[in-house]
């Protein structure tokens, strides 16, 4: 009997844009319906794994929130294994494979056992939440420099070092902000951001639950959480997003020592205290 040979297979690390099938990319649709094995992140749309036809092979790789269905190990063995069994693989990934999506690890991975791969971008989520806002991240007038950032930093750094990248002409992106917002609001002060800075909150951007909330960092700490997947957007850039206005109902105050005191007044009240009163 002769021999048979397996062609090797490849792998695509694609981009699943922010969430909306429309704003994938042509190259990834064709992808995604001729791959033998599809492995996607938590945070791929239902929308967008529809398109995956009937017959392929599609697992959940995510590690969302902590929870792993699989290691990152794990979930380079099994690219490395289908596509040595000469299956195209995909890798899908939410928004751009490249912007805080493990991908510098698999690329090594799959050089290291030989495995042809090509990379395919998609939109990210800092352009896809200031387009759905309706602003630019860089203006030659007052935006000359973008920074993006996760505020999840891995556990095995000590320490976060993007401070040295904030000034005023800078539009600031932090992908996975959290919900307690204080300690990131104070860090932004002290690396010289004034408490007017604007600050633009987006969920779920480009997708039927899409929320926008537009604050300034005076207010940041108090205002209300959104849902993940979330983006946090700082800067003079941010001023003219079309997003709702978010101040608290409760003014806090500081005082001298930063002790936050709540300062309710009513209607009559607040008309017989001038207004100075509140500047922070």
């Amino acid at each position: 009997m002769a021999a048979q040979f397996v062609l090797p297979g490849k792998v695509y690390l694609v981009g699943a844009g922010p969430g909306s099938a429309k704003m994938l990319t042509l190259r990834a649709a064709e992808l995604l319906r001729q791959a033998d094995v599809v492995l996607h992140d938590d945070l791929v749309s239902a929308e967008v794994l529809a398109l995956i036809p009937a017959h392929t092979a599609v697992h959940n790789v995510g590690k969302r929130c902590g929870f792993k269905r699989a290691t990152q190990e794990e979930i380079q063995r099994r690219m490395i294994a289908a596509a040595q069994a000469g299956q195209s693989v995909v890798r899908l990934k939410g928004g751009d494979p490249l912007i805080f999506g493990r991908t510098g690890e698999e690329i090594r991975a799959l050089r290291e056992n030989g495995i042809e791969f090509e990379i395919v971008p998609g939109i990210t989520a800092a352009t896809a939440a200031a387009a759905a806002a309706q602003i630019p991240l860089t203006d030659r007038d007052c935006a000359s420099k973008l920074v993006i950032v996760t505020n999840h930093p891995s556990p095995e750094k000590d320490s976060r070092d993007w401070h040295r990248s904030i000034s005023r002409d800078a539009t600031l992106v932090f992908y996975m902000p959290g919900g307690n917002f204080a300690p990131l609001r104070e860090e932004l002060r002290a690396s010289g951001l004034d408490l007017d800075t604007p600050c633009l909150l987006v969920s779920r951007a480009s997708q039927a639950g899409q929320t926008m909330l537009r604050t300034s960092l005076r207010w940041l700490a108090e205002t209300e959480a959104i849902p993940a997947p979330a983006v946090l957007i700082v800067g003079a850039a941010v001023a003219g997003a079309n997003a709702e206005e978010w101040t608290p109902a409760v003014i806090p105050a500081q005082d001298s020592f930063g002790i936050t005191q709540e300062i309710s007044l009513s209607l009559d009240e607040s008309k017989a205290v001038d207004e100075n009163t509140f500047a922070l």
